[in-house]
């Protein structure tokens, strides 16, 4: 099948098929998968055009709100949090699409920066599991005994491997709100961040969502549970809200601002449906199994696929 703005001929049960496994995985850590997508388009199927980042946003369109209902439904979104991530990353998708069409048409440079930071990122969840990190531990490991407890008792009960993860009074409820510091209830424990760093780094990561059409999950996502210490059960929600905001206004600004003469700058809408409908159903398998898997185990996954991403864009920029 060729999908005319991309320039591509694919099989068109390739994009959804891909989408679904990659989401699944990846929308636990509150990540929808869009910064592993990126790297398929472009290395496997050559769309490599500034088109590739709005069709980016469109699979965030459209693969998103699934998981974004399970976590409301659940009473995991974070909404302190998630407003935060919103007002700061709106902004920086802004500035994001002028750095990627006039500045960066060619994303190599572009891609050693956020292959750097993406691989400190990755380093730390990955050090985080080693132990030797101790500080904001605590209440962390309180709801890994949790999660333990919770699993051997309904083992006992029900007399089967298959356990049924979060409790239902496992929600977030929200304590305080103000310009210094959000703090908010999960499972018993209470957790808190900067509302200034909170807002600094959505921002930052606007830019980069902007200019690559990741969104930004992949980048806020594992700081929040790294650098401010929150639980990923309550993170990964407001994760893909912000997203899917962001991914809204950023297909706005590449469908409608003018680029340079010749420049290809709007979304190959067929394939990004595609993509978006394989997302649509492992995004929401994603969020619905989450509360099975403990924390670690969706750090380590999260962890190393961001240090396997960020060597390739690392490596990619000294071998070309």
């Amino acid at each position: 099948m060729y999908f005319e703005t991309a320039g591509i001929e694919v099989a068109p049960w390739i994009p959804p098929l891909v989408a679904l496994v990659v989401s699944f995985f990846t929308s636990m850590g509150g990540v929808s998968g869009a910064f592993l997508l990126l790297p398929f388009q472009m290395s496997f199927l050559n769309f490599t055009s500034p088109s590739v980042s709005a069709t980016n946003f469109v699979f965030n369109i459209v693969a998103i709100p699934s998981g974004v209902y399970r976590y409301l439904k659940e009473g995991r979104m974070a909404w302190p949090l998630t407003w935060v991530v919103i007002i700061g990353t709106l902004p920086g998708v802004f500035i994001g699409y002028y750095l990627r069409v006039l500045y960066l048409p060619d994303p190599r440079a572009f891609k050693l920066f956020v292959g750097c930071v993406l691989l400190y990122i990755g380093v730390r969840l990955i050090y985080e599991l080693t132990g030797k990190a101790s500080a904001g531990k605590a209440k962390m490991k309180a709801l890994e005994n949790k999660f333990r407890e919770r699993t051997k008792q309904l083992r006992e009960q029900q007399k089967s491997r298959v356990a049924s993860g979060l409790p239902p009074e496992a929600v977030v409820k929200t304590v305080s709100v103000s310009l210094k510091k959000v703090e908010y209830e999960f499972w018993g424990e209470r957790f808190s961040f900067s509302t200034v760093g909170m807002f600094v780094l959505a921002f930052f990561v606007g830019v980069i969502g902007g200019t690559y059409g990741i969104g930004g999950g992949a980048i806020i996502a594992p700081f929040c549970v790294a650098v401010f210490h929150l639980p990923v059960y309550t993170v990964a929600g407001a994760a893909l809200m912000g997203t899917f905001l962001t991914s809204v206004l950023g297909v706005f600004f590449y469908s409608v601002i003018p680029a340079r003469a010749g420049m290809v700058t709007s979304p190959d809408w067929l394939l990004g449906f595609l993509f978006g409908a394989g997302g649509f159903v492992g995004i929401y398998l994603g969020a619905r199994f989450q509360k099975f898997v403990p924390q670690k185990a969706i750090k380590l996954m999260l962890g190393s696929i961001i240090i396997l991403l960020a060597v390739r864009y690392i490596s990619q920029y000294f071998t070309r």
